[in-house]
């Protein structure tokens, strides 16, 4: 139904920049939000940021400042612009998708991001 394709991860310096990418496609209509998440080693899934229909956005406080999640509409596919990268960034990312028409939350495969000090 919807497919979601992370890219753009890598090993970079602390102080360095990352831009990941998300591309949507399928039933890709009628979006609530489409957000990044990150899960590193040991630790639970936790939410990094997310982009909802209307444009708002919001961002864990670890990354605010330094992180800008957006969205182009006619690519259906949404970006998480890292930035003064730091060792604690280390992480899978996940793409997360949800819509009006199904309960259910939607994942990419995952990229892995990371920063060595």
């Amino acid at each position: 139904q919807v497919q979601l394709v992370e890219s753009g991860g890598g090993l970079v310096q602390a102080g360095g920049s990352l831009r990941l990418s998300c591309a949507a496609s399928g039933s890709i209509f009628s979006v609530n939000a489409m957000g990044w998440y990150r899960q590193a080693p040991g630790k639970q899934r936790e939410l990094v940021a997310r982009i909802f229909s209307g444009g708002r956005t919001i961002y864990a406080d670890s990354v605010k400042g330094r992180f800008t999640i957006s969205r182009d509409n006619a690519k259906n596919t949404v970006y998480l612009q890292m930035n003064s990268l730091k060792p604690e960034d280390t992480a899978v990312y996940y793409c997360n998708a949800n819509f009006e028409w199904s309960p259910n939350n939607y994942w990419g495969q995952g990229t892995q991001v990371t920063v060595s000090s």
